[in-house]
């Protein structure tokens, strides 16, 4: 990245991982505050929140259009899933609070204008734009006049719609800006998730790219490191048989910190010097290539045949290359069974 996101330089080829609480605290403070406390035990970066009400992002309304069809809200109305989903505005102070005396940064995803605003009294760092309001260009506008860096999911956007986002963000004023690919689809199919993208929206905006993930593979995130992903968000809860909104494509504690320990593990394989020859790992193992023995006793003067020498394991003698030129050798000396070959043991 050309600039930190968290306010320190960001580590050569290291991910930061992102666990979103979203409305995974089931209406619960105390909750809320035991996932900041898990999502930082199980090694992620940052914690995020959503910051909307179920008025800022929607109208209390029974008409036919405010009804969900599908997916895992199916028959509910939009109104009464966000009253359940969104954490209230009045915990966010100690949810930010409590997440930096963890040394874990905190920021969140605004819904209208009064949100930012009130993210900026909080003093909010990063913004990041849910991919379901890439079109809004007003709101991105406003959270891009913070000067803050910003993450944008892409989910569903065309390039089209990402591209107009994206000048708006800049011509506006924001910070360093990192685009997720995202499959808006809860939860995400693997198959689907479209991870090459990664590079490719790197490349068309010449800018950090991540992953927003909402399926519940780690793999997803390992190979998403290996495309270049600078970012990678995934949903964090305690447990998901306690239930709630967001809990079908979320990960409990153990499986988030599974995760991270994959995505370094990859990120280290992926560090290691890309050159041939032995690594520094490898070189006490060179003596077990295969070179030239003596296969039987030989006398002195005696004149070497395919019978007389072999390549073996291990390789103390002269490599297997040269066995064509050692053969019809005469000895020097005799030489014992077993004894590697060299080439002051012939004449």
């Amino acid at each position: 990245m050309t600039a930190p996101l968290f306010g320190g330089p960001l580590p050569a080829g290291r991910a930061i991982l992102v666990a979103e609480l979203s409305g995974n605290h089931n209406g619960s403070k105390a909750r809320a505050l035991e996932l900041v406390h898990a999502a930082k035990e199980a090694g992620a970066d940052a914690v995020k929140l959503q910051t909307y009400t179920a008025d800022t992002i929607t109208l209390d309304c029974d008409r036919p259009e405010f009804l969900i069809r599908g997916g895992p809200w199916d028959g509910r109305r939009l109104y009464e899933l966000y009253q359940e989903a969104s954490t209230p505005w009045a915990w966010h102070a100690d949810l930010f609070a409590e997440a930096a005396r963890l040394g874990l940064p905190c920021f969140s995803t605004p819904f209208d204008d009064t949100a930012v605003d009130y993210l900026e009294d909080l003093g909010c760092q990063l913004y990041k734009v849910a991919s379901f309001e890439v079109p809004d260009i007003p709101l991105i506008r406003r959270i891009a006049r913070t000067g803050k860096p910003v993450v944008m999911s892409t989910g569903m956007a065309s390039q089209a719609e990402v591209a107009a986002a994206v000048a708006a963000l800049r011509h506006a004023g924001a910070g360093e800006l990192c685009l997720l690919t995202c499959i808006s689809k809860y939860p995400a199919d693997p198959r689907e998730l479209r991870l090459r993208n990664i590079p490719q929206l790197a490349q068309d905006f010449t800018c950090a790219a991540g992953l927003s993930d909402h399926s519940r593979s780690p793999a997803m995130a390992v190979a998403a490191v290996t495309l270049g992903a600078r970012l990678i968000e995934k949903h964090i809860c305690l447990r998901r048989a306690d239930g709630g909104p967001d809990a079908g494509f979320s990960l409990e504690p153990q499986e988030f910190a599974e995760t991270v320990r994959l995505v370094r593990d990859a990120e280290a394989g992926l560090a290691s010097a890309p050159f041939l020859g032995p690594g520094d790992g490898e070189r006490e193992n060179l003596v077990f290539r295969r070179s030239l023995f003596v296969m039987r006793d030989i006398a002195a003067g005696a004149v070497l045949t395919a019978a007389d020498v072999r390549s073996i394991r291990p390789g103390h003698g002269l490599p297997p290359v040269e066995l064509p030129h050692v053969i019809g050798r005469r000895t020097r000396c005799a030489i014992l069974r077993g004894t590697p070959l060299a080439w002051d043991l012939l004449v």
